[in-house]
């Protein structure tokens, strides 16, 4: 895999492409300068992981013919307090389902992306953050 950052204005700006044509904008707090134009590192780790979930959730469902009309998640994060770096250290997520699908189904759904698929939330619990969830379907 190769990625190319490209610095887009004279502070943190930076704008982020994969092989196969992704885009990603970065950029930093106005406190240090930056001017919000995208989103800041750490977030994107947490972006990330709703991500790989989902895309995990739905390739398992589809498999067991539900039927997903709507799909949202909602992650509250919390980092290190006073320390450098500052890792992410808890994460709440979400899981907002709705559909011809069966609960049942949907838990399983998620607890198989977020306990063995999803590289991203396996590479953040690897680094010590603590991951819960919760699934909601036709609420």
């Amino acid at each position: 895999m190769r990625v190319e950052l490209k610095r887009l204005d004279d502070a943190f700006w930076f704008e982020a492409r994969n092989t196969d044509g992704g885009v990603m904008h970065f950029d930093a707090h106005p406190d240090i300068g930056g001017h919000n134009k995208g989103v800041r590192p750490m977030q994107s780790l947490i972006m990330a992981m709703g991500g790989c979930s989902a895309i995990d959730i739905i390739m398992i469902l589809k498999k067991q013919k539900q039927v997903i009309e709507d799909f949202t998640i909602s992650i509250d994060a919390e980092r290190e307090k006073d320390k450098e770096p500052a890792l992410w250290e808890t994460s709440h997520i979400v899981f907002n389902l709705k559909g011809q699908i069966d609960k049942a189904k949907a838990e399983r759904a998620v607890e198989l992306s977020m306990k063995k698929y999803c590289s991203v939330s396996a590479t953040l619990e690897k680094a010590g953050a603590k991951i819960t969830w919760e699934v909601r379907v036709n609420n």
